[in-house]
C-alpha cells in the first residue's frame, strides 16, 4: 500500500510528464512557424512585475521542458533587482534554487527580434512540487481557484495606460513628450481621444498592434489619453484570469521594446510628469456561473446581491490594498484632485470619479471597473487583491455605502492612505487581506516594500537642496 507521500510523489510525476509532453508539442509547432529562431528568453515575473530570466540557445528548450532552476530570492527583490535580505529568502537560507517549469501557451516571438528570438514564461515550484506561494502568479491562481470551487467564474479585462517619452530631456533636465515622428512638432496639450495623436504616432501603434497579434495578445487598439504622449491599450475580456495577467505583462514588455525601435522610451511609471495625469491600470470584472450567466446582474439588469457583497468587500479592503495597487513612492503622486483618479473608496453607476465604477451596458455585460491601480503595479497582484475583496465580501457581512452621484472627488468616503508608509502600515495590520494573499507572501512583500521605502527616504533630493541649502 502506498503512503500518502508516495501518492503525492506519483501524482506530481504524472503532472510533470503531462506538462513536458504538452510543452514538447508546443515547441515543435512554434519552430515550424518560426524556423529561424536562434534564442529563447525564459522569464519569471518578480514582485514588481519585472521580468527576470535568461536568454538561451533554442536548443536549450529541450532542457527547459524538464525544468530549470532559479533562486527563490527572485521573489524577494526590490525594484532595482537587489535581494531584500529581511524578506528571508536570500542568504539566510543559503540562496536556495527552486525548479521552474514553462507555462503552457506562453511560447511566442519576442518583440525585440521576432524572427530570431522567442520568449516563454516560467513558474516556480516549491521543494514539495507545489506552486511556490510567494510567486505573484501563484498567489492569484490560489484565489482564483477558491472562487471557481464555489461555482463562481471571474471574467476580467485589463486596460493599461502609458506614456511615450522623448529620449532627450528638456533644457531643465525633465522628461518631455516626443516629437511626432519625422517632424520637430512636440505636442504639449491634452487631447483625449484625439485621432490626430493616433495618426502622428501611427508607426509605433501599428507595430504594437502587429506584434501583439503575433504574440497572440488580444489587444483592442489604442486610444489617445488625457495628456500629451499618453495612450491606452485595452485587452479583451477573458475567463482565464491568469492568462489575462500574462498578457498584460507581455504587452508592457512589447510596448517598451517597440518604443525603443522607434527611438523613444515608453514608461508605465504611475506619475512621470508633475502637471499631467498619471497612468493607471483599470481592471474590468464580472462573474459568471458554469453556464455563462452573468451573476452581477438580476434578470432586469439591476445590481445583484452578489455584486453588492463584492463591492462591500472591495471597499472594506481598499485602504490596505493600496500597498499593492500603488507599490512605490511615485505611485502615490498619482492620487491628486483633478488628475482623473479616485482618491477614496467609493462606487457608483456610470461615474468616472469613483473607485469602483459600474459602466453602462446590458445585463450580460454588467461589471465593475476597478479604477485604483497604477500602471506600474503587478497585474497578478492587482487582480489577486480585487478577487480577495470579492471573497471577503462573500465571507463577511459588510455594509455597502450608498452609490455616489455627481463628483465623487468632492464627496466624503473611506479615504485612501496618501503615503506609502501609511499604506504599508494598513497592509501589515489588515489580517483578512493577508489571509487571502497568503501569510508568507504578505510577509515577503511587506519586507521588500519597506526596504525600498527606507532606501528611497535616505536619498537627499535636488529639491531639498534647492529649498534648504540657503534657507534652513
Amino acid at each position: 500500500m502506498q503512503t500518502n507521500s508516495a501518492v503525492v510523489e506519483d501524482f506530481a510525476q504524472h503532472n510533470e510528464e503531462r506538462r513536458s509532453s504538452a510543452f514538447q508539442s508546443e515547441v515543435a509547432h512554434y519552430l515550424e512557424r518560426h524556423p529561424a529562431t536562434q534564442y529563447i528568453d525564459i522569464l519569471l515575473t518578480d514582485l514588481n512585475g519585472s521580468f527576470r530570466g535568461k536568454r538561451i540557445p533554442v536548443s536549450g528548450l529541450k532542457k527547459v521542458e524538464k525544468g530549470c532552476y532559479f533562486p527563490a530570492s527572485v521573489f524577494a527583490m526590490d525594484i532595482l533587482g537587489n535581494v531584500v535580505e529581511e524578506a528571508g529568502l536570500g542568504q539566510e537560507l543559503g540562496e536556495p534554487d527552486r525548479i521552474c517549469m514553462p507555462v503552457p501557451g506562453t511560447l511566442t516571438p519576442s518583440a525585440a527580434d521576432p524572427q530570431h528570438v522567442g520568449q516563454v514564461l516560467l513558474t516556480m515550484l516549491d521543494e514539495d512540487g507545489t506552486p511556490f506561494d510567494v510567486e505573484p502568479r501563484n498567489v492569484l491562481n490560489r484565489i482564483w481557484q477558491a472562487l471557481r470551487q464555489r461555482g463562481l467564474f471571474p471574467v476580467v479585462a485589463v486596460e493599461l495606460e502609458f506614456y511615450l517619452i522623448d529620449r532627450q530631456r528638456d533644457s531643465a533636465g525633465y522628461l518631455q513628450p516626443p516629437c511626432a515622428p519625422g517632424t520637430q512638432e512636440r505636442n504639449v496639450q491634452s487631447q483625449v481621444y484625439s485621432l490626430d495623436n493616433l495618426n502622428h504616432f501611427a508607426g509605433v501603434l501599428n507595430d504594437i498592434d502587429t506584434l501583439a497579434q503575433m504574440q497572440g495578445l488580444p489587444a483592442d487598439g489604442a486610444v489617445a489619453e488625457a495628456s500629451p504622449g499618453q495612450f491606452e491599450v485595452n485587452l479583451n475580456h477573458t475567463d482565464n484570469v491568469l492568462q489575462a495577467c500574462d498578457h498584460a505583462l507581455a504587452l508592457k514588455r512589447l510596448v517598451r521594446q517597440v518604443a525603443e525601435h522607434h527611438h523613444m522610451h515608453a514608461t508605465f511609471m504611475a506619475k512621470p510628469y508633475e502637471d499631467y495625469a498619471g497612468s493607471g491600470m483599470h481592471v474590468h470584472l464580472s462573474v459568471v456561473d458554469s453556464a455563462g450567466k452573468n451573476l452581477f446582474a438580476e434578470a432586469d439588469g439591476e445590481d445583484s446581491a452578489l455584486l453588492k457583497r463584492t463591492l462591500a468587500g472591495m471597499i472594506s479592503l481598499m485602504p490596505a490594498s493600496m500597498a499593492v495597487l500603488a507599490p512605490n513612492v511615485n505611485a502615490f503622486r498619482r492620487f491628486q484632485p483633478g488628475m482623473y483618479v479616485p482618491i477614496q473608496a467609493s462606487w457608483g453607476h456610470n461615474n468616472r470619479t469613483v473607485a469602483l465604477r459600474i459602466p453602462c451596458g446590458d445585463a450580460q455585460n454588467h461589471r465593475v471597473e476597478y479604477r485604483v491601480a497604477g500602471a506600474d503595479a503587478n497585474p497578478y497582484l492587482v487582480v489577486a487583491t480585487i478577487l480577495a475583496g470579492m471573497l471577503y465580501g462573500l465571507d463577511t457581512e459588510l455594509p455597502l455605502p450608498e452609490p455616489v452621484t455627481g463628483n465623487g472627488l468632492e464627496q466624503e468616503g473611506l479615504p485612501f492612505p496618501i503615503r506609502q508608509s501609511d499604506a504599508l502600515y494598513e497592509f501589515e495590520h489588515q489580517h483578512e487581506l493577508k489571509h487571502y494573499l497568503g501569510e508568507r507572501f504578505s510577509r515577503v512583500y511587506h519586507a521588500c516594500k519597506m526596504g525600498e521605502l527606507m532606501q528611497f527616504e535616505r536619498l537627499v533630493t535636488e529639491t531639498e537642496i534647492d529649498w534648504m541649502l540657503k534657507n534652513a
